[in-house]
Order: C-alpha cells, then sequence, then structure tokens
C-alpha cells in the first residue's frame, strides 16, 4: 500500500510592539500572513520563520505554537504560531506585491481569501488554542 501523501505548511501571525500585524499581498490571494509548505527534513517551525523572511524580508522569532488547520479535501495541515520581528527589512518577492504592517481591525478588513481571517483571530485569541480546525 503506498504512503499517503499530505502537504504541511506553516504560517505565522506575526505582531509588532505596537500591536500590527505582518500582512503581505500574494499574486494569487490577496492579504495574508506569511507561510507556506514546509521543506522535506526541515522542522515546522522553522519553515513558518523561513517563509517569513522569504515573503517579507522580516526576520522573526516564534513566540507559541496556536494550532492547526486541517483542509481533509486537498490533504493540507496548516500549522499557525504566533510571532515577533527580530529584525530584517521589508523585501518584496515573486510571492509577495507588498509587504506592510496594519492594525489588527485593518488587517481584518484586508484579508479576504476563505478561512483566513478566521486563522488570524484564532490565533490572537489565547481561550481558542490550541485549536485544531478541519475543513
Amino acid at each position: 500500500m503506498p504512503y499517503p501523501k499530505h502537504i504541511v505548511s506553516a504560517a505565522t501571525v506575526v505582531l509588532n510592539d505596537k500591536n500590527e500585524i505582518l500582512l503581505l499581498k500574494s499574486p494569487k490571494r490577496g492579504w495574508e500572513i506569511p507561510g507556506g509548505q514546509v521543506e522535506e527534513g526541515e522542522a515546522i517551525p522553522v519553515g513558518a520563520i523561513r517563509e517569513a523572511k522569504e515573503e517579507t524580508g522580516i526576520d522573526i522569532e516564534i513566540v507559541k505554537y496556536c494550532g492547526v488547520y486541517q483542509n481533509v479535501s486537498s490533504s493540507i495541515c496548516a500549522h499557525l504560531f504566533l510571532g515577533k520581528p527580530i529584525g530584517g527589512q521589508f523585501t518584496t518577492s515573486s510571492e509577495s506585491l507588498e509587504v506592510g504592517y496594519f492594525s489588527i481591525e485593518e488587517a481584518l478588513q484586508m484579508v479576504t481569501w476563505k478561512n483566513f481571517k478566521e486563522r488570524i483571530l484564532h490565533c490572537l485569541d489565547e481561550s481558542s488554542q490550541p485549536f485544531m480546525v478541519t475543513f
């Protein structure tokens, strides 16, 4: 019997010292938090840190693990973290057209793709953690 194939991803709600959220504008999904697929042989938190750097130019530190969203039909497990910036400068890439910090209220209005807003809210709500959401 063949081994199952799953995609493991990691994303981080990065809050600066002004309690603003780091967002990037993806050419495919619009505004979102930094994140992406974890590479083979890479620890999940390390993948979250790498993705933030690649997509935004910002170096981050993971503060806590928040939970996981599992897309059952697509076999994707998205692990979510809370993080803080520790260095770097804004840069864009093929995955990010724009990068910036936004107030929580503004960020929640900007993020419109599927359940990405819900993911942010779960990461900001300590009483819901750790969470396991399947859809």
